[in-house]
């Protein structure tokens, strides 16, 4: 994608000094960036408040995020919203999370539309409760022909199971005569992910300090780069992101190989 640098560079100014705009390579950015929103319920408790409060703020921290990364002009951006895993969580929790889904999806459609950014899903929507499901489709539709950044949403989403869905998707067809099973590989595995037709990410953002992916993209994760940081989701700002992403440009990408020097 390309930057507006006038729009870019009010976006990042009056910084906190210790990160600018100067310390990015606009020549190098990762093309998708990928972040596990984590620690909304410790930032929360920490305040005194119930858990859902903390994911109220985080939908904050989500639009700045949207924002600036269609500021620095990057292709993807990709958030872990609802896991599998999390339906085990609070009842309360869980259905104040569905609300949540619709209600940011139908105020945030404006921005989608004034940013043109592309709306993707990443997991299984039909377990979602009808009101959340029909607002998501909504949300689809509208930004169906963007032609700007794509923000790709998981939701009800689990890395092992989508790759067993896209096992069986491939063992269908193999069954039917569609494909031969000689001609199996990684590209007929990844085009039945939920994340075909997107760039697998170059950096993988996980805020609040835990060191695992949570069944988080475990297939297009193989050769990310990852970033940590302590900071708990509803604080994560744009300047947190632009250290993400002079963190990345720090690293020697090998792929497996090895640098020659």
């Amino acid at each position: 994608m390309r930057y507006d640098a006038d729009a870019l560079a009010r976006h990042f100014a009056d910084g906190p000094g210790d990160v600018s705009l100067a310390d990015v390579d606009m020549a190098r950015l990762p093309s998708h960036i990928s972040i596990i929103m984590d620690g909304n319920g410790r930032w929360a408790e920490a305040r005194g408040m119930e858990r859902p409060y903390g994911h109220m703020a985080g939908v904050d921290s989500l639009r700045e995020t949207i924002t600036t990364c269609v500021r620095l002009g990057i292709d993807a951006l990709s958030a872990y919203a609802f896991s599998t895993e999390n339906w085990k969580r609070p009842q309360r929790e869980v259905d104040m999370l569905m609300h949540l889904f619709a209600t940011t999806l139908v105020n945030e459609l404006p921005l989608f539309v004034q940013e043109n950014v592309r709306l993707v899903f990443l997991g299984d929507l039909e377990a979602l409760p009808r009101e959340t499901r029909e607002v998501f489709e909504e949300g689809l539709a509208k930004t169906a022909s963007h032609t700007g950044m794509v923000l790709a949403l998981a939701v009800n989403y689990g890395s092992r199971a989508e790759i067993a869905r896209a096992c069986r998707l491939v063992a269908a067809d193999v069954a039917a005569g569609r494909m031969d099973p000689g001609s199996v590989d990684e590209f007929a595995v990844a085009e039945r992910l939920y994340t075909a037709g997107l760039s697998d990410p170059e950096l993988l953002i996980r805020t609040s300090g835990e060191l695992r992916l949570s069944n988080f993209l475990l297939w297009q994760l193989a050769y990310a780069e990852f970033y940590v940081t302590p900071v708990l989701w509803p604080d994560f700002d744009r300047w947190e992101l632009l250290r993400a992403v002079a963190s990345f440009q720090g690293r020697e990408r090998r792929f497996g190989g090895v640098v020659q020097g």
